[in-house]
Formats: structure tokens, C-alpha cells, sequence
């Protein structure tokens, strides 16, 4: 039988680490708004982007895209992962999607180059036998994500002008609500000849056309260039958010647990001390007794 202080004791401890979790689960629901946010401020800068693309394909004839979606025998993949923990299985289900996906693409794994983004994504993909040139520490704010995302796109480039890469991959946890997310796949490059197309036939809005001095080859290019920023930038939020999330889902399943717990040890710690009393109560009526008979005796 458990003793009051050692109760006590256990009570304490239940409080405090219940109040470490309503934190962290504070400051997950804070963050998730935050790269909410993010994403959401992607809107009008991609519009802006997309109708740049736009007016440079009117003025090109020849054919934007070469290589189309088929398979290739190399290929860029960047996996968006968590470098905390306590974000339930976010990491493995995520490498496991980006395995499956590369398999389907028919690319042998020797023959995919691929980067981290977290340091749990990258020790769960040497775990499965692959080989990971890079691993980037995640960024722990929005502030944060910049930076990396340039960094990211000039490995692309190196990797497409010295590696003859010409297929890049992401594979991110996409937000859909506060308590789930989803795996994403999306071709970054070679970019969509589908959707240039549609941007090329689209009708302009306004009655005002409008042009540039800049040579078009380098117009398109910078472009093409942001473009890229734009969707590295949104796996970047939308995996931050999704780890946040499951950061929240996992906190509330702690909370939850904790209260059962708690409640259990209140109720014991009430019925050792009701134990107490009673045996208190019953030392008191037995000293009365016993102090009864000694004076009848006399």
C-alpha cells in the first residue's frame, strides 16, 4: 500500500508534467496558425508569378518543355520530415510514402539523389538503406525558411547543370486540419508542360497589355526561378504545420492520459487517507477502552 506522501508525491508530479503539456500544446496550436500564415501569404505572390509566366509564354514560340513526366534513370528527391520528436509516426509515414512513390517511378535507389529536411527523416532513410547526401536542420520559425529554400534551390540548379538531374521530387506532410495532414508528392521539375500551356492560352484580364525590355530567355528563367521558391517554400510551411499538428494530436492524447491518471490517484490517495482516519478514529476508541477498564479495575 502507497503511503500520503508518496501520493503526494506522485500528484505533483502528474500537475507538473500536465502543465508542461498544455504548454506545448499552446505553442503547437500557435505555430500551426503561424505557417497558416505562410502558406496562405503564397496566394497572391504565386498569382504574381503565374501572370509573369503568363505574358513571357505569349511571346515564345518554341517548345517551353523538354522530357515530359516520364521516368527517368536518376532522379532528385527532398523528403520534408521533423528534426523533435513527440510528433507521433509524421516521420514514418512520410518516408514511407516518398519509398513507395520513388519504387513506383521505377528509379533504382543508387540511382536517387536524395536530401533530408529534419534529421529524423534522414536517420529513418539510411535505416532503410538508403544513402542521404544532405541533411537540413528544419527551421524553427517562418523567418526561418527563406534562407533554406534558397539554399535548396541552389542545389537544384548544381544538381542540374553538373548532375544531369532533370527529375526532382518533393515529398512533405500537407496540412488539412488541426488534427490531420496527409503525404504529397509534387514533380518539381521538369515543370508541368501542361499547366505552361494552360498559362500560355489563358486570356489576359485587363485591357492593359503588358511588356518588358528584358531579354525573354532571361525573363522566363527567373520566372521558372520563382516558381521554384514558391513550392519549395509551401513544403517547407505546410510540413512545419502538419508536424505541429501531430505534435497537438499526440499532446492531447497525453493530456487525456494524464487526467485518467490523476483522477486515479486522487481517488487513492482520498481512500488511503480515509484509511488513516479510521485507524486513528479506532486507536482513539481503543485507548478510551482500554483506559475504561483500567479504571472499573481500581
Amino acid at each position: 500500500m502507497q503511503t500520503m506522501e508518496t501520493l503526494k508525491r506522485k500528484i505533483k508530479s502528474a500537475e507538473e508534467l500536465q502543465s508542461v503539456v498544455k504548454t506545448m500544446k499552446a505553442l503547437a496550436a500557435v505555430s500551426i496558425r503561424q505557417y497558416q500564415r505562410a502558406v496562405e501569404s503564397l496566394v497572391d505572390y504565386n498569382r504574381t508569378v503565374e501572370m509573369g509566366l503568363q505574358v513571357a509564354l505569349r511571346q515564345r514560340t518554341d517548345q517551353v518543355v523538354k522530357g515530359g513526366a516520364q521516368a527517368s534513370n536518376r532522379m532528385g528527391c527532398i523528403v520534408f520530415g521533423s528534426d523533435q520528436g513527440l510528433c507521433g509516426q509524421l516521420n514514418e509515414q512520410i518516408v514511407s510514402h516518398a519509398l513507395e512513390e520513388r519504387a513506383g517511378l521505377g528509379v533504382p535507389a543508387d540511382r536517387c539523389y536524395l536530401i533530408a529536411a529534419g534529421w529524423r527523416i534522414g536517420a529513418l532513410l539510411e535505416d532503410a538503406g538508403h544513402s542521404v547526401l544532405e541533411v537540413l536542420t528544419m527551421p524553427g520559425s517562418v523567418s526561418g525558411i527563406t534562407p533554406l529554400v534558397q539554399d535548396l534551390i541552389l542545389i537544384l540548379e548544381e544538381w542540374h547543370f553538373e548532375e544531369n538531374i532533370r527529375h526532382v521530387f518533393l515529398f512533405y506532410n500537407e496540412y488539412v486540419t488541426v488534427s490531420s495532414f496527409r503525404p504529397r508528392t509534387l514533380r518539381l521539375l521538369p515543370v508541368d508542360e501542361a499547366w505552361l500551356k494552360q498559362l500560355q492560352a489563358k486570356t489576359w484580364k485587363s485591357r492593359t497589355l503588358p511588356t518588358f525590355r528584358m531579354s525573354l530567355d532571361a525573363l522566363f528563367a527567373g520566372l521558372i526561378r520563382e516558381y521554384l521558391f514558391v513550392n519549395v517554400y509551401r513544403a517547407f510551411a505546410e510540413s512545419l504545420a502538419s508536424e505541429n499538428a501531430s505534435r497537438l494530436m499526440a499532446m492531447q492524447g497525453a493530456e487525456k492520459n494524464i487526467e485518467e491518471r490523476l483522477e486515479e490517484l486522487h481517488r487513492l490517495y482520498h481512500v488511503q487517507r480515509q484509511m488513516t482516519i479510521t485507524e486513528e478514529l479506532l486507536d482513539i476508541v481503543s485507548g478510551f477502552e482500554a483506559m475504561r477498564e483500567d479504571a472499573k479495575s481500581e
